[in-house]
């Protein structure tokens, strides 16, 4: 019995530091109207800088997404703080755009390092046959993560000094201690192989777990190619056509959507893994028609529940696929696969917003946002289509 409560503490800790590096990854986006009256770049610059993060962690996944089955999941994670306080350095000392965008790429290296890494570090120090929660901690941690992040940075930003500053001193302190945190977990892989042996790995599939990919892949990406949009977009969107100034209630606005997220995932346990791919992307679906009407009548009431239903259409669907692809993969090659599942996601998180930026300076912020959320509409729809004629087999 005590040696369950230590895996479920160790494993609740090691998702605390999961969720400290992600925090660092959204806080910029309530700063992001200040960066732009600071330095004067366009709406176009504000989605590149934003995807140049996606970029970091697509290139490390891809490079080194099986690191940590060689080399051990502490040293990955330490390298991940690493780049983690780097970036808020660079945030901390930015006197023009190309601070931010050595912020947003060493964010996302940090973030690459952490995705597959953390998730299959927070599986293994769970207590043995816990995988479905375990889960959970580890998806929980990762989109909490990324929702503290704006409201954090939202909540300093209007009611404390030095708004472009102190966020980022804060995260830097966080990150300390979860390093601190980090050193006293155990290391869960067994055999560990000197660094020299990884390599860049092509993107491939063990045969077990390409039967489920497939429809893993297509919620990620949509799940993720809305959370990219709302996070770059929706707070120009809010302070000049909704006329709302509040860096506090636009960040608040941007975590809903990954609380939302987190709550969705809590619900899968009802629905059913099974039967939580199809029903996650009809949210979605409905989260995008939200999002039309809101940019189309500029209402805040329909911004926030497309925030709700689209953060909890994309939690249902993402656990329910992280579940399916982590119960598939053999021990050794776990992480680098979980790793691939996010290289799609992040492709999602990236492409989609540049799209958006360079539409926004040709036809405005809400001609592209409604550009944006007719294509989502048309791949949910065809996901949606595709999940129900082939589901996903349910696993407890």
């Amino acid at each position: 019995m005590d040696g369950v409560r230590r895996g479920w503490r160790q494993c609740l800790l090691g998702g605390a530091v999961f969720a400290v590096c992600m925090a660092g990854t959204t806080l910029p986006t309530p700063l992001y109207n200040l960066y732009q009256q600071k330095f004067g770049f366009s709406e176009l610059m504000v989605t590149v800088v934003y995807a140049v993060y996606a970029f970091g962690v697509i290139g490390v996944l891809l490079l080194a997404g099986n690191a940590s089955d060689a080399v051990g999941r502490r040293p990955v994670l330490l390298w991940g703080l690493g780049f983690a306080a780097a970036s808020a350095v660079c945030f901390l000392c930015s006197t023009g755009l190309g601070w931010l965008y050595a912020g947003r790429l060493l964010s996302g290296l940090s973030a690459g390092l952490f995705t597959g890494a953390a998730t299959a570090y927070v599986i293994d120090l769970a207590p043995r046959g816990s995988g479905s929660r375990a889960t959970l901690v580890a998806t929980a941690a990762n989109m909490g993560g990324l929702g503290c992040g704006p409201l954090l940075a939202g909540l300093l930003a209007q009611y404390a000094p030095w708004p472009l500053y102190l966020p980022f001193a804060v995260h830097l302190g966080l990150v300390a201690c979860s390093a601190a945190v980090l050193l006293r977990l155990p290391e869960t892989v067994g055999e560990r192989r000197p660094p020299r042996t990884v390599r860049p790995q092509r993107p491939r599939l063990p045969a077990q777990v390409r039967a489920v990919f497939g429809p893993a892949a297509i919620a990620a990406f949509v799940g993720f190619a809305l959370f990219g949009v709302f996070t770059a977009v929706s707070p120009a969107f809010l302070e000049h056509s909704l006329g709302v100034h509040s860096r506090a209630v636009s960040g608040l606005v941007v975590a809903l959507a990954f609380f939302a997220s987190t709550a969705g995932q809590l619900a899968v346990g009802v629905i059913g893994p099974g039967r939580s791919l199809p029903v996650g992307c009809a949210a979605l679906l409905a989260g995008l028609a939200l999002l039309a009407g809101a940019l189309r009548w500029d209402l805040l009431a329909l911004v926030v529940l497309s925030a709700l239903v689209g953060g909890a259409g994309q939690g249902i669907a993402f656990r329910g696929a992280l579940s399916e692809v982590a119960q598939a993969s053999p021990d050794d090659q776990r992480a680098a696969v979980i790793s691939l599942l996010f290289v799609v996601a992040y492709v999602g998180i990236s492409l989609p917003v540049i799209g958006a930026g360079v539409l926004a300076d040709r036809i405005g912020l809400e001609g592209a946002g409604l550009v944006f959320i007719a294509c989502m509409a048309v791949l949910v729809s065809v996901a949606v289509l595709y999940l129900l004629r082939r589901p996903a087999p349910a696993r407890t």
